[in-house]
This record gives structure tokens, C-alpha cells and sequence, in this order.
């Protein structure tokens, strides 16, 4: 069946519930102690690739303000990021889904340690982080495409609020790995070691930080290596890979016709757009306020995800899989917050006011992104829904970013840009929220039905 890509989407699952397919029947007999370990060996993997990918943000900003390169290069690192994202969103989803997703994950983490070569031997910051960008868009598919081979549907959320509390977490220790491996005590350090016979070119202290961070990219490939089988079905890439355009197409516009699905990728698409986004908006914002370095600038952004891991944990006890749309008013809070940062001129303010603002996104996104796996896994198999989800999410991390980039291009002072933003945030949560509540009055026998699918642990998968 999935091995005809011309005559059967890949995004079209036959399969009713009931249906046990030899595959799912491997699953099934798998001990609950091997999921275990697989899920935690997940999560380490997780955690090293997504701390060198923050730290490797600050390394990025500061070799380009070494430079001198103009602000708006600076601001475009973060679409560059999600160029690949995507382009290549047709593919990725298919790949992951075509051989074990560990050993996915393990290539792309290697085509990352590519990126960070590139940046050490001369290619332009912006097109060396673009390469980043690839391997991170072949490895998110397999990340959360995983997920959901090893759990149920009942048990998607706790392990999003997992997943995410850890990512969230690396975030904190990668943007403060950065900001130290950039700053003058541990770059002195590094720049003094010398390799006999070698000449390695590395002569500032951002070089300095992505050489370290080449080695946190290959200790996060060692996990992968150990990630176990899962025994999911695999759906092998067709001959011709342009026959996953059409196909790519017709699960994009499945799951935003399906009304759970609609909501929670608008919704998730939204938040991410503006978390891809506020890490360097936090960065320009302490420099204009508070004439924070990047060092001192990294320690906020710490501060930040500190608030998005409590509220995500907060989120995976209290949260069910159907309590997703209940939450979408907290983004029109979150785009509000974002305006109030240009009032905000003292640390001590600002520090509870951004740990306020990340804890909402975190409270947000974890069921929202729970509810979007569970209806894109029914609809379509797992790394494809993703796939699906990480083009509309980065596509908006990249048009909100290159509006905030044409904005400080064109000499629109940072306020106004963060005003700009905050409102563009808050205005599309709002219609979102007015979509959902149409939905309820006009459909609300088939959101009931979908509802009841996503409470019943043997309708997922």
C-alpha cells in the first residue's frame, strides 16, 4: 500500500482502528521497559543537538558583529534557519518515515557538525547556519515522528511537556554555553590552546565557541546510535521524488481541512513563528534597553525558557489531548507581553516579566502540539504530519522574520519593530480564536467525534 506513491497519497491512511498491521503487532509485544529506555534515549539525543543549536546561535551573532556585518544580517540568521525547513518539507517527511528514525536523526546531526565546518573555514555565517538549518529539518520529523510510534495517545501530551521541558531546557543551557564561549574569561582559554604542526585558522572567540560545539553535535550522535527499533511501518521513498510534491500538498491542505487539525496548526504555527523569532528580538531589545552584550543579552534568553519549561511542565500534568484549543486566548496575552518589552528598562523588571511571557508559551504549545500529533498521525503517519506542521511552523518563523529583518534594514528603529510584532501576534491569535469558535457552532457533531477519537488511546495509530 505505501509503496505506491503514484496511485496511493501518502498522506491517505486506509487502515481502520481495529486493524493490526504486522508491524503494529512487533510494537505491541515490545516491553514497556524497552520503550522506556528508547524514550529517554530519545530525549538525551534531543537535548545535546538542541543545546549546540542554541549555543550556535550566540556563536553566529557575535562572529557576525566581530564583522562588523549590519544588524539585518544579524536578524536574518533566524529565517536562514528555517530556509530548509521549508523547501524541503515535501522530502524530509517522507525520508523519516523511510527508515528507522534514529538513524535519521544521526545524519542529520552530522550534516549540522557540515554547517559549523563552513562557518570555520570561510563560507558566510548566514549560508553556513543555513546548512544548520538542514539538519535540523531532516531531524524533527524523526524527533517527534518517534514520539508517537512508542506511546499512546493518552500518554502524547506528558511526553510533549517531557520532550519540550527538556528542549526548552537546552535552550537555557545553549544560549548561556554560548554567551560564555563568546565571552573573554573562556575564550581566552580556548584561543590559547595549540595544536603542534596544525594551523586549525581559528582567531576570535566565536570560531573558538563553534569548534567546541562540533563535539556537543557528535556526543548528541553517540546517543542516536543507541536510540532502539521502535517496530513502526516503514513507507519506503518512491522512485521519483518529485511525486511527493503533489502528495506533500495534499496532507498539507488534509490537515488544515480537518477541524481539530485547522486549529491547532494555526495555532502551533503562530507560537512558533514567534519563539523562532523572539530569540533574537530579546538579543536586540537588551542591547537598545538595557546596552547588554551578547554575553549579558544570552542570560535573558536564559530566562525566557526558563518561563516555557515551568509552563510546559505545568502543562503535561494539567493538560489533557482534547484541552488544546481551550488555551489559544493565551497568545493574544503572549502578543500583548511582547509590546509591554519596550516600556521595560531595568533587569530586576525585566527578569519576572520575561519568565511571564516564555511560562505562557510553554502552558500553550504543549497541548496544542500534542493535539496536532495525535490528529496528523491518524490523517497521514507520523513523520509526514510533522513534516506538514514544520513547514507551516517555519515558513511563519520565516516570513516574521524577514519582516522584522526588512524592518531594522530600512532603519525602523527596535522598538517599533517589537511594537510591530506584538501586535501582528495578537491580532492573528484573536482570529484564530474567533475560527475556532465558528468551527463550534457549525460543526460541532464532527468536533465532538474527533474529540472522542483523540480521548480513546486505540483510535491513535
Amino acid at each position: 500500500m505505501w509503496g505506491d506513491f503514484d496511485t496511493a497519497p501518502a498522506c491517505y491512511n486506509p487502515v481502520p482502528f481495529g486493524d493490526k498491521t504486522p508491524s503494529k503487532r512487533r510494537l505491541e509485544r515490545l516491553p514497556k521497559i524497552s520503550m522506556k529506555r528508547g524514550f529517554f534515549t530519545i530525549m538525551a539525543a534531543q537535548f545535546f543537538s538542541s543545546l549546540a543549536d542554541n549555543a550556535l546561535f550566540v556563536a553566529a551573532v557575535q562572529l557576525l558583529r566581530t564583522s562588523h556585518a549590519p544588524q539585518w544580517q544579524q536578524a536574518a540568521l533566524v529565517p536562514m534557519f528555517a530556509l530548509f525547513y521549508v523547501v524541503l518539507a515535501p522530502f524530509v517527511g517522507a525520508f523519516a518515515d523511510s527508515m528507522p528514525k534514529g538513524r535519521v536523526m544521526l545524519a542529520s546531526n552530522f550534516i549540522k557538525v557540515g554547517g559549523c565546518l563552513f562557518m570555520l573555514f570561510g563560507t558566510h555565517p548566514l549560508l553556513a547556519y543555513a546548512v544548520v538549518g538542514l539538519g535540523a529539518a531532516a531531524y524533527s520529523p524523526a524527533k517527534y515522528g518517534i514520539l508517537t510510534e512508542l506511546l499512546p495517545a493518552s500518554q502524547l501530551v506528558k511526553a510533549n511537556g517531557w520532550i519540550e521541558g527538556l528542549t526548552i531546557g537546552s535552550i537555557i543551557l545553549g544560549v548561556l554555553l554560548g554567551g560564555q564561549l563568546v565571552g573573554r574569561h573562556v575564550s581566552r582559554h580556548l584561543l590559547s590552546i595549540d595544536i603542534p604542526g596544525i594551523d586549525t585558522g581559528i582567531n576570535n572567540p566565536a570560531e573558538a565557541a563553534i569548534a567546541v560545539l562540533i563535539f556537543v553535535y557528535l556526543l548528541a550522535a553517540w546517543f542516536n546510535t543507541h536510540i532502539p527499533l521502535t517496530g513502526g511501518l516503514m513507507r519506503p521513498m518512491p522512485k521519483h521524488l518529485l511525486t511527493l510534491l503533489p502528495d506533500f500538498w495534499t496532507c498539507n491542505a488534509r490537515l488544515w481541512r480537518d477541524k481539530l487539525g485547522q486549529i491547532s496548526l494555526a495555532a502551533t504555527t503562530l507560537i512558533w513563528g514567534v519563539a523562532g523569532n523572539l530569540r533574537f528580538i530579546v538579543l536586540a531589545w537588551a542591547a537598545a534597553a538595557l546596552g547588554y552584550s551578547v554575553t549579558q543579552a544570552s542570560a535573558l534568553q536564559g530566562v525566557v525558557a526558563i518561563g516555557m519549561a515551568a509552563g510546559a511542565m505545568v502543562a503535561s500534568v494539567r493538560m489533557r489531548l482534547e484541552d488544546g484549543p481551550r488555551v489559544i486566548t493565551l497568545g493574544i496575552v503572549m502578543g500583548l507581553l511582547i509590546i509591554g518589552l519596550i516600556f521595560i528598562t531595568n533587569v530586576w523588571v525585566a527578569a519576572p516579566f520575561l519568565i511571564l511571557l516564555g511560562a505562557l508559551g510553554g502552558f500553550l504549545v504543549v497541548p496544542m502540539n500534542a493535539l496536532l500529533q495525535h490528529r496528523g498521525h491518524n490523517l497521514m503517519g507520523a513523520g509526514r504530519s510533522i513534516a506538514v506542521q514544520n513547514f507551516n511552523e517555519q515558513a511563519c518563523i520565516l516570513v516574521l522574520g524577514a519582516l522584522y529583518s526588512l524592518s531594522t534594514g530600512l532603519g525602523l528603529p527596535t522598538f517599533a519593530a517589537i511594537t510591530g510584532f506584538g501586535l501582528v501576534i495578537a491580532g492573528f491569535m484573536w482570529l484564530i480564536r474567533r475560527w475556532h469558535a465558528r468551527n463550534l457552532m457549525l460543526h460541532h457533531e464532527e468536533i465532538d467525534r474527533l474529540l472522542a477519537i483523540a480521548r480513546n488511546d486505540k483510535a491513535h495509530g
